[in-house]
């Protein structure tokens, strides 16, 4: 009996020490099978998966519609890297979860005005990162046509200079400039590469320089001079630029704070006072001069906005 409880404590210590040497010891790490494959797709949760089939909907809908290279075109000058379909995806989620909080904070109306300040915003984001971008472009262009005909001085070729300033110049124009000599590289031809990039940028100045190199292909010459002359006018309007904002911001300030002032202080009072505020929001009477007040609102900064906006 004795030799059996012993043959039982050694078996049970042999166990528990096996055990341990298993578990102690490191595996082998292993591959799955799905990454051995190269076309293997990677297994995907259940909300990558729905975000996916969406974007697939929303790209049908987009080519079905006829709309899909014009918001392509739209997300290239705003500077965004994502498909049309993702955009319109994300947008479509962010309009639904505002139109969703109103309706559930304040009920239909609420999540409808929510949900139209969502398109709003959506379509002033991408606006304002449009603009910025080709203000960027614009502001950077001198000293691109300065890299562009030292290059040219030192021997090498128009293709050479525009690479030149991909890698040394600053976003955007790196950018552009990249595509371009890529677009050039496959076979595309490298007047109607940089007319797009004027044409993307919104840039009328560098509009002249595409065609200061066309006409430098065409009829040859000293284009290093060309780009410094073009350079040359560039800077003086850039100047007139900035001289015409200083002088207009006075009016511009102005037109930001008549603009954000009633609805600073209409916010205030909701939130001190709403009793007070409660007639305007909850009558028809009041929302008809809510209406009124914010087209006149809108007319009045279309107005103020022509006024201040020099045009070059």
């Amino acid at each position: 009996m004795t030799g059996l409880l012993w043959i039982g404590v050694l078996a049970v210590v042999a166990g528990l020490a096996l055990g341990g040497l298993l578990i102690a010891t490191p595996r082998r790490p292993t591959v799955p099978l799905s990454r051995l494959a190269p076309d293997a797709a990677p297994p995907q949760s259940r909300l990558a998966g729905a975000a996916a089939d969406a974007t697939a909907l929303a790209e049908r809908l987009l080519r079905r519609m006829g709309r899909s290279g014009q918001l392509q075109s739209v997300l290239e000058q705003a500077g965004i890297q994502a498909r049309p379909a993702e955009v319109l995806v994300i947008c479509s989620g962010a309009v639904l979860g505002a139109g969703a909080a109103g309706i559930v904070l304040s009920g239909a109306g609420a999540g409808f005005l929510l949900a139209l300040v969502a398109v709003l915003g959506v379509v002033a984001t991408i606006s304002v990162r449009r603009s910025r971008r080709r203000a960027a472009f614009m502001e950077q262009l001198d000293d691109s046509l300065r890299l562009m005909a030292s290059s040219l001085r030192a021997g090498h070729s128009v293709l050479r200079a525009l690479d030149a300033v991909s890698h040394d110049a600053e976003s955007p124009t790196s950018e552009e400039f990249s595509r371009v000599v890529n677009e050039t590289r496959v076979g595309r031809d490298v007047n109607e590469a940089l007319a797009e990039v004027a044409e993307r940028t919104g840039s009328e100045d560098f509009a002249w320089v595409v065609q200061a190199i066309s006409i430098h292909r065409d009829v040859g010459g000293n284009l290093a001079e060309v780009l410094d002359g073009v350079g040359n006018t560039i800077r003086e309007r850039n100047e007139l630029r900035r001289q015409a904002r200083v002088l207009s911001a006075e009016g511009r300030s102005s037109g930001v704070v008549l603009f954000t002032l009633p609805l600073a202080v209409s916010g205030l009072l909701a939130v001190v006072a709403p009793d007070y505020m409660s007639p305007l929001l909850r009558s028809s009477a009041g929302l008809v001069m809510l209406a009124v007040a914010a087209g006149l609102m809108c007319v009045g900064a279309l107005w103020l906005r022509s006024i201040v906006k020099v045009r070059f």
